[in-house]
């Protein structure tokens, strides 16, 4: 019976891979720690091992060179909830056997298991087995924890696979075109185009060709046939962003365009069936446009069949480490770095900012930081200053660590009504890590 040891600090998901593994034959072990898995590995050897990237106090990356030195036949593979190429690929080099990222189907990690036990611990691998898995698809719509991003993922899923028109709401920066590719990717249409337009970007005065195309010599400057967004996503999804911004004159070409599923490009007279779904997004209150006689009524009910409002990052606190470390991630790969982590201090100036700028700030802010970060743990000084003199209160230069830790463990508490599960999560601990910690301070909870 082969022997496999599972190293990963979320307990429930550890414990259901565990039990999947179980009945497929496998004598299993778990850790939910590195200190935990140094113990199992001083006292068992195994024949598989599935480690998480990232584990409290480490790395699963970083266990690689000991487990390759107490036995050159265990196979190693690495699993992460985030698209970490770089550390993949280093991984890789350093004696992984192969890479999964999450969320996985029971039939892929099955597979990879299979193609560790068959392999040769000295075999080379084929290039195109040796290359981390990828997931474009799932990596574009990263799915927070929080209840608001379960319930933005419920309603995504619900809507997805129907023609319903969409009315993505809420504010800038939010991740509203990000929503909106996930709802195509989950649609029947998902092997069509997508085609995003920023309505607030296009001028007035051709917004009728961008929408719709010209033909040659239709008007001044039209030197050649140019197709329109509306033709180019035929047969997929177009998504108009900040629809709000439409003149009076355009709202009423786009009204017909959606009723009849035709256009006629500019300066011609043939009519093109259209077989299109369209997914809109406003920062804006279209209701109170529409009351003020701005927008019209009958459009906006076209576009909302349908509508979800994209909560802001403020609403969804207990994902703000989550989507750190996702944009973490980009950033290392973007700016080609290995920054593996944020300092508690830092994580804390997150938990307390206020994020008026969304994920898109958080992302900007993110890559700035790992750009500056020298080592490999992002300190205060890489942070900005709008981030560190708007996080609230600050940690004084004599505050000690007890205490630091302790008045980070009551804020996620409180944060998490004093779910201890959630705040184990908030906290990226175990929740056997955290009742220690609750006992260790005498906190009354």
């Amino acid at each position: 019976m082969p022997k496999i040891l599972i190293i990963e600090d979320d307990t429930s998901f550890c414990q259901m891979l565990q039990k999947f593994l179980t009945r497929h034959g496998f004598e299993v072990n778990t850790s939910y720690s590195i200190q935990e898995a140094e113990e199992e590995l001083k006292n068992s050897t195994f024949d598989v091992i599935l480690s998480d990237v990232r584990l409290p106090k480490g790395n699963g990356v970083s266990l690689l060179s000991q487990i390759k030195q107490n036995s050159s036949k265990t196979q190693v593979i690495l699993m992460t909830g985030y698209a970490e190429v770089k550390t993949a690929v280093n991984a890789m080099k350093k004696g992984a056997f192969d890479y999964i990222s999450k969320p996985f189907t029971p039939e892929e990690i099955l597979l990879v298991i299979q193609n560790a036990l068959q392999a040769k611990p000295d075999s080379k691998l084929e290039p195109n087995k040796r290359q981390p898995q990828k997931k474009e698809g799932r990596r574009q719509f990263l799915v927070g924890e929080s209840e608001k991003s379960k319930k933005l993922q419920q309603y995504v899923q619900l809507v997805a696979p129907t023609n319903m028109s969409v009315l993505l709401t809420g504010e800038s920066g939010t991740g509203k075109e990000v929503t909106a590719k996930s709802i195509h990717e989950a649609s029947k249409r998902k092997g069509e185009r997508f085609v995003a337009v920023d309505c607030g970007a296009i001028p007035k005065e051709i917004a009728t060709s961008e929408f719709f195309g010209h033909v040659k010599g239709s008007f001044t400057g039209a030197i050649e046939d140019k197709i329109g967004h509306f033709e180019a996503a035929n047969g997929g999804t177009l998504f108009l962003d900040e629809v709000g911004n439409l003149s009076y004159e355009h709202q009423i070409q786009l009204l017909r365009a959606i009723q009849e599923r035709k256009i006629k490009r500019v300066g011609s007279t043939k009519e093109i069936q259209l077989d299109l779904r369209i997914i809109a997004a406003t920062n804006e209150d279209l209701l109170e446009a529409v009351a003020e006689g701005s927008f019209r009524e009958d459009l906006y009910h076209r576009l909302n069949e349908f509508s979800i409002e994209v909560p802001s990052l403020q609403e969804r606190n207990e994902d703000i480490l989550l989507f750190a470390n996702y944009f973490l991630d980009k950033s290392n790969i973007e700016l080609d770095k290995e920054v593996l982590e944020f300092s508690e201090e830092v994580k804390q100036m997150f938990l307390q900012y206020s994020w008026p700028g969304n994920l898109r700030e958080m992302k900007n802010m993110i890559k700035r930081a790992v750009l500056f970060t020298e080592g490999d743990t992002v300190l205060p000084k890489s942070v900005p200053d709008v981030v560190a003199n708007g996080a609230g209160t600050r940690t004084p230069q004599n505050f000690s660590k007890s205490e630091f830790e302790k008045d980070r463990i009551l804020n996620a508490l409180k944060q998490t009504n004093f779910n201890k599960t959630k705040a184990a999560k908030l906290l990226q601990m175990t929740r056997k890590t955290l009742y220690n910690k609750i006992s260790h301070y005498q906190l009354k909870v």
